[in-house]
């Protein structure tokens, strides 16, 4: 094999039913200012037009991989498992880059060998990609395991450029029929995936995470419907929380509780967001109660999301107007 054509990146796509979103998600990885890269789709039991879709591409960095419906954190494991490149760079299917992604975090990741995990900042999209004028703004250095545990720095799914050593570290292979299946994704979690292993990777290893300034990653934010599984989500984060607790009782036993208050403030954002009123504020009177210490770390993020959820019990012209004004006055602002 020539190594030239041996790529530098891999991304990893998975694809379910995705139709609507999958040619601007790939279109803007084809549009990386940065080459050397391969995209990886796989296909995980589609049977909508998503797999036509992403056949039509005449590209020799594309492959379709496909497969029976695994779930998101399966796709993303065979994805992984035969990516070729150094660095494992993840994006789920309805999100988008910037056209610099690739090429930042590279530059990143080559100057400083100890981190494992790069991510950015991310901008918010409605289904229809226009942006909703906020953003994830996570840490972006000294992060430790404390800030693993409670505020997920990495933000999200389609932000991360894994070091493939890092993932390596932290891989795993399944029971039963999957006996010789390599996993680095828990494949029983349905949701809190990533942050299960962004803590695994945090408290197993000694790879750092660290971010770059530039939002570069769009993430798709379904409005509808944000709230309708809260206690789903919920519980899934605890389910995630509990697979790494006995591998450090320390960290846990000092702060599970603010990270589960942490939590719940943010699915009382979302709740907020989603127009589900007494939801949000029933949320985020439970993170208070959890831990208190919120609101003394973090005094801006708490009062505002409280005031929030207050504010949404006013009529609804006058929350409109309310959001407008306060949209303009806040622009992009961290929303977890």
């Amino acid at each position: 094999m020539n190594i030239n054509n041996v790529p530098i990146v891999s991304v990893v796509v998975p694809m379910y039913n995705v139709d609507a979103y999958i040619a601007t998600c790939i279109n803007s990885v084809l549009a990386q200012s940065f080459k050397q890269f391969e995209l990886i789709l796989v296909d995980d039991g589609c049977s909508d037009n998503t797999v036509a879709i992403a056949k039509g591409y005449d590209d020799c960095r594309i492959r379709v991989v496909s497969q029976r419906n695994r779930g998101l954190s399966g796709a993303r494991n065979t994805g992984i498992d035969v990516a070729r490149g150094m660095y494992i760079a993840l994006l789920d299917a309805d999100d988008y880059w910037a056209e610099d992604k690739l090429k930042l975090h590279v530059k990143h990741l080559n100057a400083n060998p100890q981190v494992g995990i790069s991510y950015s900042p991310s901008l918010l999209v409605n289904e229809d990609g226009e942006n909703l004028g906020i953003g994830q703004y996570p840490r972006l250095r000294d992060i430790t395991q404390q800030h693993v545990l409670c505020r997920n720095p990495v933000g999200n799914g389609s932000s991360p450029v894994i070091r493939r050593s890092a993932l390596e570290d932290i891989a795993f292979y399944g029971s039963g029929e999957n006996k010789y299946r390599k996993m680095y994704f828990i494949e029983s979690l349905k949701q809190s995936e990533d942050i299960e292993l962004w803590v695994r990777l945090a408290i197993s290893t000694c790879w750092q995470f660290e971010g770059i300034e530039q939002p570069l990653t769009f993430y798709r934010v379904n409005q509808g419907g944000l709230s309708a599984n809260i206690e789903a989500q919920f519980s899934a984060w605890k389910t995630a929380m509990a697979l790494n607790k006995a591998a450090a009782p320390m960290l846990f036993n000092g702060y599970y509780r603010l990270a589960k208050a942490y939590q719940l403030r943010y699915m009382a954002r979302r709740a907020i967001q989603s127009d589900n009123k007494l939801l949000g504020l029933k949320l985020v009177v439970k993170a208070l109660i959890c831990d208190v210490r919120i609101l003394s770390q973090e005094p801006k993020r708490t009062m505002i999301t409280t005031a929030g959820a207050l504010v949404k019990l006013l009529p609804a012209k006058l929350y409109a107007k309310l959001e407008q004004v306060a949209m303009q006055y806040f622009g992009a602002k961290q929303i977890s």
